[in-house]
């Protein structure tokens, strides 16, 4: 378990608020528990680098305050919708002997033991995490799902997960299912129906009779002007005229 150190501050306005951020820190608050709610500041850095842990959300940490330190759970975490900066965060004390209900993340392990997976089979996940009502002293930070040995057509349901003791799931009454073991889908063309089919063939060869016909009477059309060409008469010469005689005196 982590601890990370924190301060309390006493921030009153927007101004006192973003001053605190531009010197690195962020501004935070601890809440829940016979003790009041703390507003408190823990460095950006740290705050980064409890984001970047594997399911955090579901981790319990340990604050240092004053010398005292406190199990809790984040339980949000605001961000600058410009920056993508972390700006503020909630912490919920964790009380011994109370519970909690939690969304706790599946992680699944052996695929390649899968004799179904090795087939081509694929795997199905139907929940990637399952609300689950724990004791304050015993969060699992996961749940483990083992693939091996597991076929086509397998359904793996929660009762096949060994929870931890008093750890039960919010949903009560029905074995309901987290992940499946599923057959390879291959995907046909669809083919054509017979009369689709029939009825593109014909407008082909009509496509083709047409174009042969075109060809055809451009052809002709080609072959007469020649014709015609030939046949006609050469332009005569206009006769003469005959000089008209001159009368002598």
């Amino acid at each position: 378990m982590s601890t990370i150190q924190a301060t309390i501050r006493d921030t009153k306005t927007k101004g006192q608020v973003n001053e605190l951020r531009n010197k690195g820190n962020v501004p935070g608050i601890i809440y829940g528990g016979e003790l009041p709610n703390e507003k408190i500041s823990i460095t950006t850095k740290e705050i980064k680098n409890l984001i970047n842990k594997e399911n955090f959300l579901s981790n319990v940490i340990s604050i240092s305050l004053d010398g005292k330190e406190q199990k809790v759970l984040t339980r949000n975490i605001s961000f600058d919708t410009v920056t993508d900066e972390p700006i503020h965060f909630d912490l919920m004390r964790i009380v011994e002997g109370g519970k909690i209900i939690l969304e706790i993340p599946v992680k699944f392990i052996n695929n390649e033991l899968s004799p179904g997976l090795k087939r081509g089979g694929v795997l199905n996940i139907v929940r990637r995490k399952v609300e689950l009502k724990c004791p304050a002293e015993n969060i699992p930070t996961e749940l483990v799902v083992d693939l091996e040995g597991l076929d086509i057509g397998t359904s793996i349901k929660i009762s096949s997960i060994n929870l931890p003791e008093n750890v039960t799931p919010t949903i009560q009454g029905r074995d309901f299912v987290i992940a499946t073991v599923a057959a390879p889908t291959i995907v046909k063309e669809p083919e054509k129906p017979a009369e689709e089919a029939a009825a593109v063939e014909g407008a082909e060869g009509a496509a083709e009779t047409s174009t042969e016909g075109s060809a055809d009477k451009t052809a002709e059309s080609t072959e007469g002007e020649k014709k015609e060409d030939k046949k006609a008469p050469a332009e005569k010469k206009a006769p003469d005229e005959k000089k008209a005689p001159v009368q002598k005196k």
